[in-house]
């Protein structure tokens, strides 16, 4: 694809291999991504036409595989012809960016991203040169949040944004924290030192929505009680999915997002796929690099394409 958005459906431009670069469908999307991510990682690129930063993505990460040299796959798919797969997978913003390995679903990325960032998480998928020393705090604040570390994260998240006061990402992160520890009006205020051209920053989206969940959760019931619901009766959706909700607000996301999986193993057509579409809004929360994200991927995957 060409900056202006020309040739946003062809094939590999500049003499790349043939099964280097390629669009995908729906119908060969496990032959694409699947069956082809068990040697060589692939990373899927979801797009659509109307995307403006899709458009400013594509030619950078196509020249990034290309200097890869094999290292790494890229398959395109439109979102517009092909809805499902994305769906499936919980994304709700583009461009996103899902790498597969062996199979599974291991890391992502949201929104456009410079050369380098493209170039340090491919070289992270092929075992070779870390990211730099900001995306290195980053990475390491997120662990120790998902940890319950939530002062080692803040101090982290904090030294980034004095050395970079518009880091997104940081501010982001800073912002959930506020949320896992049930701060959500400190939340809010964090979120709304983000200057005016940023606020709707990708990065910032994992945070609004945890603030969204954290209100919703309020109302629910006891836990114990839920838990009592589900074991009395394991088809008790409802019950399930309530708690899933309860333990989310708990930051117990892993087991918030086995509940919504084993109903969506059980029923998929349940309250209309409600129990996948709240998986998705929890991915959105956490963000993708976040190890629940990660997890409930690979569990919803096994799932839907047994």
């Amino acid at each position: 694809m060409l900056a202006d958005g020309s040739n946003l459906q062809g094939g590999p431009q500049g003499g790349a291999p043939a099964d280097l670069i390629k669009d995908t469908t729906t119908a060969t999307f496990r032959q694409d991504v699947i069956a082809a991510s068990m040697t060589t990682p692939v990373l899927v690129d979801f797009w659509a036409p109307w995307c403006g930063p899709c458009k400013q993505l594509t030619p950078v990460i196509e020249k990034v595989v290309r200097e890869a040299k094999g290292k790494v796959k890229l398959v395109k798919m439109n979102i517009d012809e092909h809805p499902s797969i994305a769906g499936q997978l919980g994304i709700q913003s583009i461009p996103a960016v899902i790498a597969f390995v062996q199979g599974q679903p291991v890391d992502g990325f949201m929104g456009a991203q410079p050369e380098a960032q493209i170039k340090a998480f491919i070289d992270k998928l092929g075992g070779a040169a870390g990211p730099s020393p900001v995306e290195q705090a980053l990475e390491e604040a997120a662990t120790r949040a998902g940890k319950g570390d939530a002062q080692g994260a803040a101090e982290l998240y904090a030294a980034v944004l004095q050395r970079e006061p518009d880091n997104m990402v940081a501010l982001g992160g800073m912002a959930k924290l506020h949320v896992d520890i049930g701060d959500l009006e400190g939340a809010k205020r964090m979120l709304d030192m983000a200057p005016p051209e940023k606020a709707d920053d990708p990065a910032l989206a994992p945070a609004r929505k945890a603030i969204e969940l954290a209100e919703q959760a309020a109302a629910l019931g006891d836990v114990a009680e839920l838990e009592r619901k589900v074991a009395e009766n394991a088809d008790d959706h409802q019950a399930r999915f309530d708690l899933a909700l309860a333990l989310n607000a708990r930051n117990e996301r892993v087991a918030a997002a086995e509940q919504l999986v084993e109903i969506v193993r059980r029923d998929r057509s349940w309250n209309e796929d409600g129990a996948r579409k709240q998986l998705v809004e929890f991915f959105e929360a956490w963000g993708p690099k976040d190890e629940a994200t990660m997890v409930g991927r690979r569990r919803l995957s096994s799932v839907l394409f047994r």
